[in-house]
Parts: C-alpha cells; sequence; structure tokens
C-alpha cells in the first residue's frame, strides 16, 4: 500500500510517498481502506515536532478519515467487510489502509460522502465538546468564534446555530465572512479592518460576549477577553495565530469570567462514551443537512503539498481532504 511518511521533522515538502506491507488486523481491530483523509492546523505542526503529541519516525500525518471495512480481526463483533466507517486515530490516517480498534469507528449514513464524513472528527468534534461539555451554551447566549472561516471555526459557528445562539462570526476578509453568514452566524466582524473589542461590545450592545471559541489566540485573545460577559466562558481551542498569548489574570477577576481549555483529544480518551454521543448525533445532523460539513478542497494524496499549503498560508475555508 501507499503512505504518506514523515520520516524526520521538516516542511511538508520533505514527507513522502513510500510502498508499505498492508496491516494485519489484530485482535479487536478492523482494518479501514482509506478513501478520504482529512487535514487540520495540527497537521503542519506535528511534521515540524512542534506539537505535544510526537510520534515514532515513520509516521503518517492526518488524524481521521472515512473508507470501508476490508478486514476484521479476532473477537470483533457488529461490523463486516464492506461497511461505511470514519475513525478518529489522532496520526497515521495518510495511508492507503489503517488497522485501528473496533471502539474507534462509526458508521457513516447513506447520504453522507467520504469527505465530509472523514472530516467530522476533530473539528467538529472538538465544536461539540467545547460548546456543550466545556461552555453549557445556553439558547440565546451570545456566541463569538474568532477563526470562523477555518474548519474549527465553521464547526463551530454551525453547532452554536444550531443549539440556539446568537452566533457573531470574527475572520480576517469579507468573503471568510460571508462563507461564516452561510453556515448560521447573525453576524460578523472583519478583526483586519478594525477594533474587535469595541466591535464586540457595539453587537452585544456593551453586554458582553457569552461565550468566545478562540481558534487563533495571538494578538486577538487579549481584547475578546476584555469583551467578555460576566459569568462569561473564554474558550481556549488553539494557536492558529502562531502566538500562545499571556493572559492578564486580573481580567478573569474583573469580569467574572471563566478561561477554559478545550482538549478533545483527551475528552476521547476519558470520556468515550460521551464523545460517541457527540460523534453520532454530528453525523446524523450531517446526513439530514443540518451541518454542512463544508470541505473546501479535495487534493489526491500525491499533492499533498497543495493541501498543506492551503492550511499554512490560512487560505482554507472549511476542511482540506486527501483523497486516495
Amino acid at each position: 500500500m501507499k503512505a504518506l511518511l514523515c520520516e524526520h521533522h521538516g516542511p511538508a515538502e520533505d514527507l513522502a510517498i513510500r510502498d508499505l506491507p498492508d496491516p494485519e488486523p489484530g485482535p479487536g481491530e478492523v482494518v479501514v481502506a482509506v478513501k478520504a483523509a482529512a487535514l487540520n492546523f495540527f497537521d503542519t505542526l506535528i511534521i515540524q515536532g512542534r506539537y505535544q503529541t510526537r510520534p515514532a519516525f515513520p509516521f503518517s500525518p492526518a488524524a481521521e478519515c472515512a473508507g470501508t471495512i476490508s478486514a476484521v480481526g479476532e473477537g470483533v463483533t457488529g461490523w463486516q467487510i464492506g461497511e461505511r466507517v470514519a475513525a478518529w486515530l489522532g496520526y497515521g490516517a495518510a495511508r492507503e489502509k489503517v488497522a485501528v480498534s473496533a471502539d474507534q469507528i462509526i458508521r457513516i449514513p447513506e447520504r453522507l460522502d467520504d469527505a465530509q464524513a472523514a472530516g467530522l472528527f476533530v473539528t467538529y468534534g472538538t465544536a461539540m465538546h467545547g460548546l456543550i461539555q466545556r461552555a453549557g451554551l445556553k439558547p440565546g447566549e451570545r456566541l463569538a468564534v474568532l477563526g470562523a472561516s477555518g474548519g474549527a471555526g465553521l464547526a463551530a459557528v454551525e453547532i452554536g446555530a444550531l443549539l440556539g445562539a446568537h452566533v457573531i462570526a470574527c475572520a480576517s476578509l469579507p468573503d471568510k465572512l460571508a462563507l461564516a453568514r452561510e453556515h448560521g452566524a447573525q453576524e460578523e466582524i472583519d478583526y483586519a479592518q478594525g477594533d474587535i473589542r469595541a466591535e464586540l461590545k457595539r453587537l452585544t450592545e456593551g453586554r458582553g460576549v457569552d461565550v468566545l471559541y478562540d481558534t487563533v489566540g495571538g494578538e486577538l485573545a487579549e481584547p475578546a477577553l476584555r469583551s467578555m460577559a460576566w459569568e462569561g466562558r473564554y474558550l481556549v481551542v488553539g494557536f492558529a495565530g502562531g502566538e500562545i498569548p499571556k493572559i492578564p489574570l486580573n481580567l478573569l477577576l474583573l469580569k467574572g469570567c471563566d478561561l477554559r481549555g478545550v482538549f478533545w483529544g483527551q475528552f476521547v480518551a476519558r470520556e468515550s462514551a460521551a464523545h460517541r454521543r457527540n460523534m453520532e448525533r454530528l453525523l446524523d445532523w450531517a446526513a439530514n443537512g443540518h451541518i454542512r460539513a463544508h470541505v473546501h478542497a479535495r487534493i489526491p494524496l500525491e499533492r499533498w503539498t497543495e493541501a498543506y499549503a492551503l492550511i499554512a498560508d490560512r487560505k482554507a475555508k472549511g476542511k482540506i481532504v486527501l483523497t486516495l
């Protein structure tokens, strides 16, 4: 089988496609013939050795995939060869076949294609966990999303709108904001053109933001935190802006607000039953058109450098998916 491999830390151009033996399923495992492997922002970091997960070399990037079961291991029940499934691996999905635990796979509804299903785990799973388990988002609350046009941000916009929140999309270009509005945002802020703190204050009539979903970090974090409502919840999701901000803790005191981390990978490991419920709900939403699971580009595995460039240059509007 063909596999995209990281053999040493470096830029995406240093990755290579190699031929490897097909995997065999161990006890409790299935082998999935991968049709689509989705990339995320952290894929640009893990190959450079700049992410908290550091796999042994050589490894394949891509944390999530979709395809069909091609082999079933000893002790696996309830699954058959040929069934369409999606899986979360953490890394290793950018190859033609992967062996995964049967506990890690979820059936794909017939109305959902492989590229959409592959991209639901990280961005939508994180948004579900962040907005439901971490923020306890309530209908009618004001939700602001920083980086609202990227895969993570769009997921939060869509899910926030479905949960009944008043969604304010924050992004850097008019076309990105237009995409966020198409996905359920009621209002938008172009933070490349104006003062995000002043705009959030204006759009919330001085009350502030109940929940802030921050995928960007950097210089936007402090003015966004200053825009929180009393007892608001600021969700730390990621740092696509490149810099991890240093937060003045006195702001939490003055606002009576919370700063809450959203570490979806640990949630999956520690609360697997809640994670499965979230994912089953998401797949049903996607299959019935309640969320769009927007795929920006479907790029053949052999053109991986194009896929990485779209993410690294922050040009992706939705998910970037490698096809096999």
